[in-house]
């Protein structure tokens, strides 16, 4: 399972909008340009990616003079959950666990998997909506090491 790289690049304009805007909602305005150039991403995916995320209330926009854009709530308050979200749709491993019902899969009726892709489900979208957005400045704690499996007894190497 990947992320889109429209997915990815949204995560990554949402931290450069925080930084440039401030954490909280009522920050500084930027433009969907400020942060193509500050991230790297081409601007008119930028402006793609302002749109999705205004209209899923990420971002708010003020037109005119002096109009930008800026986060529409602070970022301790939006996860990564939300930003995949408001690009990709609803999270979901397979078809079957989609919330609007619309699948179609011919084993449905006798399928003995299809009850645990549910909770899988939800504990992939419940990790991602446990990063928020004001996380992802902080830097990450080191991983710590993997230790090398015991050696079994007898085994020679």
């Amino acid at each position: 399972m990947r992320l889109s790289s429209l997915s990815d690049q949204a995560v990554v304009l949402m931290q450069a909008a925080s930084t440039r805007c401030g954490a909280h909602a009522a920050g500084s305005l930027t433009s969907a340009a400020e942060l193509a150039a500050a991230t790297g991403i081409h601007v008119p995916t930028a402006q793609k990616l302002v749109s999705l995320l205004t209209r899923a209330g990420l971002l708010k926009s003020a037109r005119g003079a002096g109009g930008g854009i800026r986060l529409a709530r602070p970022a301790a308050a939006i996860s990564l959950a939300d930003v995949v979200e408001a690009v990709e749709g609803p999270i979901a491993l397979t078809a079957c666990v989609e919330k609007d019902g619309h699948h179609s899969c011919e084993r449905e009726a006798a399928c003995a998997v299809r009850p645990h892709w549910g909770p899988v489900n939800d504990a992939v979208r419940g990790a991602l909506a446990h990063v928020s957005l004001a996380s992802l400045a902080v830097p990450p704690l080191p991983a710590a090491p993997i230790s090398a499996p015991m050696p079994v007894e007898g085994a020679t190497l």
